[in-house]
């Protein structure tokens, strides 16, 4: 709880450097929502837009309603953000309670909602600017507010591409982390110990001031027991001593001196490799950010190939209809041909009829044969026909072919 507490206390007082119009000073003043609203607005004001904040009601007061309505807006834009912007799925069991929040103001349900937010500070694209405000935090929220971005960033809270990212640069990316709050442990560190031998070596200069004043006074007794005859034994013992004590005292003052001057030359260089150490981690940042930026890519490409495939397929389906249409086109051909052969079949038949009425003489004798000839005539007839329709038919079918390929292929008629 202790843990939690200062988590919430070190991410509060980061977002209160946003410049909000709505209060930000106490929880209570967050679970309306309207500050944390506009704090999203200033990290990304193209994805948390105008429109978007206008969705969240100003006039809330003690309606919970409201408060429920405008805590789901953010939560739900949040969630938006890190899955569409920044490609990263947040567990379910780790959003909060937004109940808990609207009704009792619970500190653990709101740092988990400050936390999703730090996380989106740190990891839209000004995020430099904001690491850059971290940095000028006190030491001790530095501290708290980087292990929350570590743990929001870690597998166990983040379905995050960062899995997707070559082994090297992920671990590359944490060792970076873990370096950067050793140096930060081992800076406070040295500060405290510098404090300590600052204490130290003012106690001793204290020491040495009185040291040098009991010396003077000593001397000065000295000089005035050298104007009798029999000098003290007792106060040049005891002059000797201090005299002694007052080197010595100096040697401790010069060790102390230069212990501290080392110790703020080694300050100085764990300084120097924290800032290299934050430059290389906004680096490997960087570089997450470009591979995150080529996998988004790389997706694209797959995708557009495989609608080349799929087009690719459609035009192989198209080829094959032009083959059956080429077959169909043959096959309307030896039907008309066939359909003329039966219709030179039938003007000779006609003719022959003629010549039967005409031959009034042989009419008798040739009667079977013409009523014959006029069944022929007559299965000819309606094969002739019922070929007819299939032409038409398939005739038909062909124009319809034929428009269908004009409407949905346009290129069909290069085959």
């Amino acid at each position: 709880n202790a843990t939690k507490k200062a988590r919430l206390c070190a991410t509060f007082v980061m977002l209160q450097t946003f410049n909000t119009a709505a209060p930000c000073q106490t929880i209570q003043d967050l679970t309306n929502g309207v500050a944390m609203a506009q704090i999203l607005h200033e990290i990304d004001y193209t994805w948390f837009d105008v429109s978007w904040l206008s969705r969240i009601k100003d006039d809330v007061g003690d309606n919970k309603r409201i408060k429920i309505h405008n805590l789901k807006k953010i939560l739900q834009g949040i969630v938006d953000y890190y899955r569409e912007f920044l490609d990263q799925h947040i567990l379910e069991f780790l959003l909060p309670n937004l109940n808990l929040i609207a009704d009792h103001s619970d500190a653990t349900e709101m740092g988990r909602l400050l936390q999703l937010i730090l996380g989106c500070a740190v990891n839209c694209e000004k995020k430099q600017e904001h690491i850059q405000v971290i940095m000028t935090l006190e030491e001790s929220v530095q501290h708290v507010v980087m292990t929350a971005i570590q743990e929001l960033m870690s597998k166990d809270t983040l379905d995050s591409p960062t899995s997707d990212l070559p082994g090297d640069l992920e671990s590359q990316l944490r060792r970076t982390i873990d370096a950067l709050h050793e140096a930060q442990a081992e800076q406070e560190e040295l500060k405290q110990r510098c404090e300590e031998l600052d204490l130290q070596v003012a106690a001793l200069q204290d020491e040495r001031n009185c040291l040098i004043a009991e010396t003077e006074l000593q001397n000065e007794r000295l000089n005035q027991l050298d104007t009798f005859d029999e000098p003290s034994i007792m106060v040049s013992k005891k002059y000797s001593q201090m005299q002694m004590q007052l080197e010595q005292m100096k040697e401790d003052n010069y060790r102390l001196e230069a212990a501290k001057e080392d110790y703020r030359i080694h300050c100085e260089e764990l300084e120097k490799q924290l800032v290299e150490t934050q430059n290389r981690n906004v680096e490997l940042a960087s570089l997450a950010e470009e591979s995150r930026a080529l996998k988004d890519e790389i997706d694209i490409l797959r995708a557009t190939a495989d609608k080349a495939s799929k087009l690719e397929s459609t035009v192989e389906t198209y080829r094959r209809k032009l083959e059956d249409l080429a077959d169909l086109r043959r096959q309307v051909k030896s039907l008309e041909d066939t359909n003329l052969v039966y219709m030179h079949n039938t003007v000779s038949l006609e003719e022959d009829l003629k010549k039967a009425n005409a031959a009034r003489v042989q009419l008798e004798s040739y009667k079977r044969q013409v009523q014959e000839l006029h069944n022929k005539l007559s299965l000819e007839s309606k094969r002739a026909d019922t070929l007819a329709y299939e032409m038409k038919r398939l005739q038909e079918k062909e124009d319809a072919l034929l428009k269908e390929k004009e409407v949905r292929h346009p290129l069909a008629y290069i085959f």
